[in-house]
Parts: C-alpha cells; structure tokens; sequence
C-alpha cells in the first residue's frame, strides 16, 4: 500500500488535526507514515494545508506531487489541490463553504455540508472530522476504529471530553460514504 493525502483549508478548520490524526491511526496498523505540516503566516484565518504519505514500506518522498486523496475544507483549497490529484482520485469538499463543484470528471468527488453536519452533531470543531471519516471509509484506506482510537493520540487532554463527538463525526463520515 502507497497512498499519498493531502488535507486543506483556512487555519482554525483542523485540517493540521486531520492529517495527524490519520498518520497516528496508520502507524496503530503498522504502516510507515510521513506528515508535513504548512500554514500561511496566520494562526487563525490563514492557509492551512498538510501532506500526510502512508505505506506498507519505507516513506520515498513525504511530499505528494499527485495525491491519491485530497480533502479540501475551502475553495481556495479546492482550487489549489484538485487539478492536482492523480486520476481516479478522490476530493472530499466542504459544500458548506465552496459554492461550486469540482471541475474534473476523471476523479471520484463527493461533495457534503460539512459545516452544517458538524453543527448537527453539536460542535462546529468537527467538519473535518466528517470528512476524514467519509474518506477513510470510502476508501478503505485504514480502520475506522483505528481513527477513533488515534483521538487521544491527537487531542490534548484538556480536550478529551471532544472525544465522544469526534467519534460521531467519524461515524457521520462513514455513515455518508455508504450513501454516496
């Protein structure tokens, strides 16, 4: 297995949380992993974006030149990875904030209301969440339980009472995958 992810949005969307949280539940299957932070110069509100390689053997290269999976949170976002994924690929993006669809039509693209969903679920914190858990469960790519399980791997302690509802998030994710 080789499978190179690319996880984007503006700084405060988590998307740094994202890849983190699927490189920690790669490693809990073995997998060796590469994760790469980049933000713009702002904390919050800025450009955020990271790469996150799995494989079975050795990381070549940690930087994905054309992932297999980009999930994109905004439309900047959008506009910057999707002409970058491999065929036959897969964008998860945020219909709550991208007004448009994709624009290619030789990768697989589900679009969701991520924003509203994690309303839904009680925490706006966990759009990206839904996301993660739709991509991993579509794709097979790792375990679901193994995402929920790297949750405390990720979170700080002071934020384990999140644990419960980023566990539903993921399971919204799965939930929309079956559906889509």
């Amino acid at each position: 297995m080789y499978a190179e992810c690319i996880f984007a949005g503006f700084g405060g969307q988590g998307v740094l949380t994202l890849g983190k949280l699927l490189a920690y539940a790669a490693m809990h299957e073995g997998k060796k992993v590469a994760w790469i932070p980049s933000y713009g110069p702002e904390m919050r509100g800025g450009t955020a974006n990271c790469a996150v390689v799995i494989a079975d053997d050795e990381v070549g290269s940690p930087i994905p030149v054309h992932p297999d999976f980009v999930v994109a949170m905004n439309l900047p976002s959008m506009d910057k990875f999707e002409p970058l994924i491999r065929p036959g690929g897969m964008l998860v993006y945020n219909k709550s904030l991208i007004p448009r669809g994709p624009k290619r039509d030789d990768i697989i693209t589900i679009g969701i209301e991520a924003d509203r969903l994690a309303e839904d679920l009680g925490s706006s914190q966990v759009a990206g969440v839904i996301a993660l858990g739709l991509m991993v469960a579509r794709s097979k790519l790792l375990s679901l339980e193994e995402l929920k399980t790297a949750l405390k791997d990720v979170l700080p302690e002071r934020h384990y009472n999140l644990i419960p509802v980023n566990e539903k998030a993921v399971d919204k994710g799965a939930e929309l995958a079956g559906s889509s």
